[in-house]
Parts: structure tokens; sequence; C-alpha cells
């Protein structure tokens, strides 16, 4: 089997790629929803992938690897790796976890970190009430992450939050930063203690607080929300769109801290994750398969955090529903040190149409069944994805 053909094309916000063989099996996958830029770079990679054969996995990924960086630049190379994935799968008849040795688990914990109600504001009474309707929905969910402080509006809305000017950049990842006030933490504890107060012991709670924070306010803050026994506070100091690690800095905070330290969604390849594993600079570890390098890339990263004593909650957010696919496949394969996986849901709502393989409901109890079928297990349906593409991309099924 040979690569004859890589395709992109925007299916709603997505960039999907298309990768061709000459015995008519296709593998597939999806980046990020508002990464359509990413186009031009998928394709940059079509050359190197021409006469390969896509079953080759890591064969075909020594050619593409050095071509990516940091998140937003890791996308293009992670999703060539899950379509290579998701077409050798096909080819072997197999879903991909066996592929990577095989599932532990029978179903996936998945924790909510993309339905979101919008907020009347943000007091501690908003974010309780926030809670409550993510407590009631029906896709039972047990774990809840927060955006809250510097990866919110708190930092606009809630006046002398910190001591700085909030950025005016149009670019969602823009570094806020600056030292924040004691009312500004004060506050920002009201509305956690506001929202355990809702949630009780029954749900963990996990906060998204960055970037943007100075080392010294973020162990008052670890320390201040050491009562309420959080499964994490997630990019403190660097993270999301961060082009770098900062492992000192994150030890320095980790080693004061009860509150499990989380970091890792921007990170690119197990490189850039080794000394934030092997010093013990963060609890828990959260790379994305759509920006780390793809889904053995991740499962590498996970099973020496593991040796470690360091968990993992993969990112996935805006995935869409072909990286939900390649998020359960490699989860259902990760060590005992796997606590859960951000949801991710269709955007535009009408993916739903398009694609076939998911259960229904997808969430139930906070759990998804492991897809079977081979491949990812989730497929894209020509005939209605169709009517969706733009006029540039109309050979895209061809």
């Amino acid at each position: 089997m040979k690569i004859v053909d890589l395709k992109c094309a925007i299916i709603g916000k997505s960039p999907v790629v298309r990768i061709v063989t000459d015995e008519g099996i296709s593998g597939y996958a999806q980046a990020e929803t508002w990464k359509h830029y990413l186009k031009p770079h998928i394709l940059a990679l079509r050359e190197a992938l021409i006469g390969e054969d896509p079953t080759l996995v890591e064969r075909v990924m020594l050619k593409i690897r050095q071509r990516g960086g940091f998140k937003p630049w890791g996308a293009a190379v992670s999703a060539v790796e899950i379509a290579l994935w998701d077409l050798a799968g096909k080819a072997a008849g197999v879903p991909v976890h066996r592929l990577l040795g095989g599932k532990v688990r029978d179903k996936v914990r998945v924790y909510n970190g993309s339905i979101r109600f919008p907020l009347a504001g943000h007091r501690p009474e908003d974010y309780a009430d926030d809670m409550r309707k993510m407590m009631a929905l029906p896709e039972g969910f047990t774990i809840f992450k927060q955006p809250i402080g510097f990866h919110s509006p708190m930092k606009r809305e809630v006046p002398n939050f910190y001591y700085g000017e909030p950025n005016a950049s149009p670019f969602h990842g823009a570094l806020d930063r600056g030292p924040v006030t004691e009312k500004g933490l004060r506050h920002l504890v009201d509305c956690v203690a506001a929202m355990k107060e809702v949630a009780g012991g029954n749900v963990g709670l996990a906060l998204d607080c960055g970037p943007g924070w100075m080392l010294g306010d973020a162990i008052r803050l670890a320390s201040m929300l050491e009562p309420f026994n959080l499964l994490w506070i997630e990019d403190v100091l660097s993270g999301d769109y961060t082009p770098w690690v900062n492992a000192g800095t994150y030890r320095e905070l980790t080693r004061t801290s009860v509150t499990p330290i989380h970091t890792g969604e921007q990170i690119y390849l197990r490189q850039n994750f080794k000394e934030l594993i092997e010093t013990h600079a963060v609890h828990v570890i959260g790379p994305d398969p759509a920006d780390v390098g793809g889904i053995a890339e991740l499962k590498w990263i996970a099973e020496f955090a593991d040796l470690h004593g360091i968990t993992i909650a993969p990112h996935g957010t805006a995935n869409g529903l072909l990286g939900l696919a390649a998020l359960i496949q490699v989860s259902a394969t990760l060590p005992g040190n796997f606590i859960a996986f951000e949801y991710t849901t269709a955007d535009p709502p009408w993916w739903s149409e398009i694609v076939e393989g998911l259960p229904s409901p997808i969430v139930q109890n906070g759990m998804i069944d492991v897809l079977d079928r081979p491949g990812m297990g989730v497929e894209l349906i020509p005939e209605r994805a169709k009517e969706y593409l733009t006029e540039d991309d109309q050979a895209f099924f061809s």
C-alpha cells in the first residue's frame, strides 16, 4: 500500500486531513476548530508522504516530525499522524487501540471542559449557578473544569483583579499576566468556594487558571485552594499558547502545593515533556494529541509519566468528533495514571450528522464506550459532508 495524495479541507471551522492510498483506503483526522489557517501547513507535508507505506506510521513520521512546533504549529504534523493511524487500523481491519497495544479499559472517563453556559457575571453566585447547570447535564459528567482568573473574562470584568492592563490582542492565548491583587485573589477563592458548596464531594472540580500568574501569587493561590480538594489547577504559570515549558518555575510551585498542579496542552513532542516529568515539576500533565505530535506520542509520554508517579488528563476541548475518536482510542490504552480526557463536541452542531460510528448517547455517567470499529472508529460520510465543502475544497472526496 502506498500514499498517493494528502488532502486538506476546511469543514465548518476545522481543517480535516485525508490521506489517500493506491488501494482505495483513506485515513482522516481533524485539527482544532479554530485552526483553519493550518491548511497550507498541512499541505506542505504532502511531498514527504507521497509513495510511503502509511501502515509504517513511525517511518513516515520520521520524515515530518521536525516540521512542527509548540501549539499551534505542531497541529499539522499531529493531524497527519492521527490520519496515518486511522488508515493503518482500517488496512488491518482492527481498531487503532489494538495497534497501540490494546485497550486496558472498555470505557474511558471524560471531563467537561467544552459544554459551557453563558455566565451571568463573575460573582460567586454566578459560578455556583453554572455548576448547578453543568451537574444537571444529561452526560452525567463526574469531573468539571472551570475557566477562571486569567483564563476567563474575570481578569477584565472584576475591577482591580490584578496590577496590569488586559491585552487587546485578537488572538486566543494572548498572554495577559501580572501580580494579582489581594482583592482579586480572595474573589477567585470565593468563587471556587461557591462552586464547591454546590458540588460537594459528588463530582471532581478542576480549574483552568491561566497562564499569567506570578510565581509568588500562584503559591498563595494553591495554598488558599487547599481546603477544596481540587483535582488540579491548570496552566497557572505558562501553558495554552505559551511556546515554552518553564519546568523550573513550575517545580518551585509544585513542591509547595498540596493542590495538584497541571500543564502541558501547548507542548509539542516527548522531548519537551522530559524535564517536566523527570524533575517532578508538575503533578498532572495534559498533552493534546492534536498538538503534541499525535496519539503514539501521547501514549509514550503517558507511560513515561507513569514511571515517575505523574498522572495524565489529556486536553482536547476543540478537537471535534474525529478528534474525539482519536482521544477515545489512545485513552483506552493508557496506564493507570490516566484520570480522564477533555470531552470535545460537534462544532458546528451539524458535524454530528456527517459522521458515523459514535454511540448514542455518546457520554453516559461521564464515560464513553471504547470504539471497536476499524481505524479510529468514527468515519466521515462523504455524501453528507460534501454539502459543507467550500468551492476550493470540492475535490476533497474525489
